[in-house]
C-alpha cells in the first residue's frame, strides 16, 4: 500500500508500518543491540551498503525505522532520523552542518538549551552565531555573513509565540546558499509543514506533541532531500545519540492520536486565550489565534491551526505570575508541553534560565512571561482553575 497517497489521519496510523513474519497488527519492539548475518558475505554486504539488512541498533533498527518513515511521510520529506532526545536532534544538526569558522543565524526566542549549546559548546569549537528576531525579515537579511551556512528558525517561537514567515526566510536561505532548518515542535506536522514552505530540514522534540503523553523523551530530524539526509544521518550514527527501540514503540503508539489530541487541545487554547485576553488581571497575551497577535494573518496563512501554546503576563509582574502558578490545581507546574495534560511554567527562571539576562530581554523573554500549554481536559475545569488562581493574585 502506498501510504503517501493517504490522508493525514490515515498516515498517522499506517505510514511506516510493516508486517512481520507473524503479521503483528502493530509494529513490534525489536529490543536488540545487534543483528546476526546469514553469512560472512551477507555481513560484508550490509556494511558496504550493497545489502540494506540491519547491523546494529545505533545504525538502524526496524522499530525505529518504522517511526522515522512515519514522521518523514507526515512532513513530506525524504527520510527521518530518530534521536534519543530533542536536544539530540539539535546537536546532531549542528554537528552535521557546521564546522570551525562557520556562522549560524537563529531565532533569538528559541528553546533555551539549543541556544546555550551553540553559545558555549559549539562556540568553543569556533562556530559563530547571531540571534535575531526572525519575525522581522529585515533582521534576518542583515545578520547574513559570507560564512553563514545555516539559518535556524523556531516558529511559533519558544516562549514568545512569535511567528516567522517561512517562505520569506527560505528565499533568503536560497539566495545565500544556506541550509534552512526549522524547529517544528510547537506545531507538529499536523499544523505546519516547513519542508513544503521551503525548509531543508524540519525537526521535532518528539517528547511534546508527537508522543503527547509525557512518558518519553525523543527527537526526530526530517530532511527534504536524500543527499542532506545521508549527511545528517551519518553524523547521528557516528556520534551515537540514537533512539531506543522501546522509546520508538511508545512514540509510534502516541503519534496515532496526534490530530485528535491537537484538535481538542487547541479548541481549549482558543477559548482560554479569549478568557485571559478579557481578564482584568492579565497585562498582555500572545496566542496566534487572537486578532491581537501581531502575526495573526501570517499564522492563518502558513499554519492549519493556531496550536495549544499561550504566553501571557499577569499584572504585578513576576511576583504575580508566581502567585498564579502556585495556585493552579488542575494545570501541572512543569516544563515541557504538547501532552494531554495542561502544563504551566515560568521560562525566564526555568527553560531559559541559562540564557543571559541581556539576551532574554532582547528576545522578549520577560520575567512576567508565563507559558501555558493547553491540554485536553474539560474546558470548564481549566477556566475555573485559572479563575481560582487569578483570584489569589
Amino acid at each position: 500500500m502506498d501510504t503517501k497517497k493517504l490522508g493525514f489521519n490515515s498516515k498517522l496510523i499506517h505510514a511506516g508500518h510493516f508486517k512481520d513474519e507473524f503479521l503483528s497488527a502493530t509494529v513490534p519492539i525489536y529490543q536488540t543491540s545487534t543483528f546476526s548475518f546469514k553469512s560472512a558475505k551477507h555481513g560484508a554486504d550490509c556494511f558496504s551498503g550493497e545489502d540494506d539488512g540491519y547491523i546494529y541498533t545505533r545504525i538502524g533498527n526496524p522499530t525505529i525505522n518504522a517511526l522515522e518513515q512515519n514522521i518523514a511521510e507526515l512532513e513530506n520529506g525524504f527520510g527521518g532520523i530518530g534521536t534519543a532526545s530533542g536536544m539530540g536532534a539539535v546537536t546532531t544538526i549542528y554537528i552535521a552542518l557546521l564546522k570551525q569558522g562557520d556562522h549560524i543565524v537563529s531565532s533569538d526566542a528559541v528553546y533555551g538549551p539549543a541556544r546555550v549549546a551553540m553559545e558555549t559548546i559549539f562556540a568553543g569549537y569556533g562556530v559563530e552565531s547571531t540571534y535575531v528576531n526572525t519575525s522581522n525579515i529585515e533582521e534576518v537579511k542583515a545578520a547574513i555573513r559570507p560564512n553563514t551556512k545555516v539559518i535556524y528558525v523556531e516558529t511559533p517561537a519558544n516562549p514568545t509565540i512569535g511567528i516567522t514567515d517561512l517562505k520569506a526566510v527560505s528565499k533568503i536561505a536560497k539566495e545565500n546558499d544556506c541550509i534552512f532548518v526549522v524547529d517544528n515542535t510547537f506545531c507538529s506536522p499536523y499544523l505546519q509543514k516547513p519542508l513544503d514552505l521551503g525548509a531543508d530540514i524540519s525537526f521535532h522534540s518528539l517528547t511534546k506533541f508527537i508522543n503527547g503523553h509525557a512518558d518519553i523523551v525523543g527527537g526526530m530530524i526530517v530532511c527534504k532531500e536524500e543527499k542532506l539526509y545521508k549527511q545528517v544521518r551519518s553524523a547521528m550514527v557516528t556520534m551515537g545519540p540514537n533512539m531506543d527501540p522501546h522509546q520508538a514503540f511508545l512514540v509510534i503508539r502516541g503519534v496515532k492520536t496526534l490530530a485528535i489530541r491537537i484538535d481538542r487541545a487547541q479548541e481549549n487554547a482558543m477559548k482560554i486565550a479569549k478568557y485571559l485576553e478579557n481578564h482584568p488581571k492579565i497585562a498582555w497575551i500572545k496566542y496566534p489565534g487572537l486578532k491581537s497577535h501581531p502575526q495573526h494573518e501570517l499564522a492563518k496563512e502558513q499554519m492549519s491551526g493556531f496550536g495549544t501554546m499561550i504566553s501571557f503576563g499577569v499584572k504585578g509582574g513576576a511576583e504575580a505570575g508566581s502567585k498564579l502558578m502556585d495556585n493552579v490545581h488542575l494545570a501541572t507546574l512543569a516544563v515541557s508541553l504538547g501532552g494531554v495534560e495542561t502544563l504551566i511554567q515560568h521560562p525566564a527562571s526555568m527553560t531559559h534560565a541559562k540564557v543571559s539576562k541581556e539576551n532574554k530581554i532582547k528576545a522578549g523573554i520577560t520575567d512576567d512571561l508565563v507559558r501555558y500549554s493547553a491540554g485536553i481536559e474539560d474546558l470548564e475545569d481549566l477556566i475555573n482553575d485559572l479563575k481560582h488562581a487569578l483570584d489569589k493574585v
